[in-house]
């Protein structure tokens, strides 16, 4: 298949998808234990962006206002809501840890440049960083929080089951093996469990996620990137609140905004 080629992308923090409940916005610090489908970044409402660019193209200030350092850490700084606990010290203190985790959070994409149509091949997700205690990883077809769709619409197909690569080395089935395998397991979003980034010690979770793709059988130039979705505060225990049925929880809650969406640059690959 040729040279492969790596593109890396960014940096940040454990999962966090949002539904709308009561009108409010909810994020799951513990990934979507109850969710093993296709999952789309524009899902992750209550995340920030790790820069503007995320929402090219959205008119106004909101690209501006959806970037982590006016959605999240601005809070922090001010000491709103549940941030207020810590002293002026403290919340400078937990601010700076915060932004090395999103310095240390990365995504690449590894893929052949070019493949045949109708090919079977692989692309890997690889990612790093994140809070934990799961964190998020999928293919989509664009770099957009709200115009992304599935890299199969772009015409690729998974086939069969992703494979999931934890941070101690090992293969996780657990999430995945949730889904009815007769309904098929060839999805384009996994969660990556027992992940532990500590943003003190400067120790870091890596994994990946390997995907098995089928190529469109018309020949030209496809889309594919890759997406992250982590969560930042429980990597410090400054941010850390242990919950005795949930374990550890940001100190934001639910409805902070300590989540971040990072994407891959926006890559082609040619069906020729």
């Amino acid at each position: 298949m040729g040279e492969r080629t790596r593109a890396a992308a960014g940096t940040t923090t454990a999962l966090a998808l949002v539904v709308a409940l009561a009108g409010t916005a909810h994020a799951y610090p513990g990934g979507t234990p109850d969710f093993q489908t296709n999952v789309l970044p524009y899902c992750a409402a209550c995340h920030s962006s790790a820069d503007e660019a995320a929402l090219t193209g959205v008119p106004g200030d909101r690209p501006a206002r959806e970037t982590a350092e006016r959605k999240h850490l601005a809070a922090i700084a001010a000491g709103d809501r549940h941030y207020g606990k810590l002293t002026d010290a403290d919340r400078a203190r937990l601010v700076d840890l915060i932004r090395a985790v999103d310095v240390n959070s990365t995504i690449e994409l590894e893929f052949p440049p070019q493949v045949a149509p109708g090919e079977t091949f692989q692309v890997t997700v690889r990612v790093s960083g994140g809070a934990g205690p799961v964190v998020g990883a999928g293919l989509v077809d664009r770099a957009h929080r709200w115009y992304a769709k599935s890299a199969e619409s772009a015409g690729w197909r998974v086939v069969g089951a992703p494979t999931v690569i934890g941070s101690q080395g090992e293969p996780q089935s657990g999430w995945l093996g949730r889904r009815p395998e007769r309904q098929g397991r060839n999805i384009t979003f996994v969660n990556i469990t027992d992940w532990k980034s500590d943003a003190v010690t400067g120790k870091w979770a890596r994994g990946k996620v390997i995907y098995t793709l089928r190529a469109p059988d018309e020949a030209g130039d496809y889309p594919l990137v890759g997406f992250y979705l982590y969560g930042t505060e429980t990597a410090i225990p400054l941010s850390t609140q242990t919950d005795p049925t949930y374990g550890d929880q940001p100190l934001g809650g639910y409805t902070g905004k300590s989540g971040r969406v990072k994407f891959t640059d926006e890559h082609v690959i040619t069906v020729k």
